[in-house]
């Protein structure tokens, strides 16, 4: 059976990300800190031995990348699967707006949590998985960066915790970390989480 390693990586931040506000499938560019984020990054990345990237298709994730390949210089292969959740209705609007208009319950519901015409959580997990194993499928043996968002990030690390993503729960993941993912046998496996880059 197929075995990879991901490195999972957050995309450099935007101006929404400055703002707080909801991207989900929308985008907005890169601040010049989230520039000098994926350049610094890069330089860490570049001795961990990875033969590709893996990039969500959406343009926030696409540019990190492009960022970090000017340094690493390997073979990208854009995947829909990565992208963040969907947020629906609630793309584009301020978290700050939403306290008192859904918010609240909807955090309460943990994997369940879906936005006004979004996805769930669970759902994210879902496509993420699939995608990293059929990815393993086509690069097996291989260590391969995966450029995603925070979103899924959370969801595939939190499922393999077995956490129930509530929002008593500590939170974990650091900014700045790449988290490790191994596909062996087609499951997938935790490895090492906040690795600093």
């Amino acid at each position: 059976m197929s075995t990879a390693d991901f490195a999972l990586v957050r995309h450099a931040a935007t101006y929404w990300n400055q703002e707080k506000r909801i991207q989900g499938h929308w985008d907005s560019e890169l601040c010049p800190e989230g520039i000098a984020e994926a350049t610094r990054f890069a330089e860490t990345l570049a001795g961990l031995g990875l033969s590709r990237i893996l990039s969500s298709d959406l343009t926030r994730a696409k540019t990190t990348a492009g960022i970090m390949n000017v340094r690493l210089k390997l073979p990208m292969t854009l995947e829909r699967g990565l992208r963040e959740q969907k947020f629906g209705d609630w793309t584009g609007r301020l978290v700050a707006d939403l306290r008192g208009h859904g918010l609240e319950e909807q955090v309460a519901l943990g994997w369940d949590f879906r936005p006004p015409n979004g996805e769930s959580r669970d759902e994210v997990f879902g496509r993420a998985e699939r995608t990293l194993i059929e990815a393993a499928r086509h690069w097996s043996g291989k260590k391969i960066l995966a450029v995603t968002h925070e979103g899924v990030i959370k969801a595939l690390v939190y499922r393999l915790l077995g956490r129930s993503y509530l929002p008593h729960e500590p939170k974990i993941l650091k900014p700045g970390c790449a988290h490790w993912v191994r596909v062996k046998e087609g499951a997938l496996v935790l490895g090492d989480i906040n690795v600093a880059l």
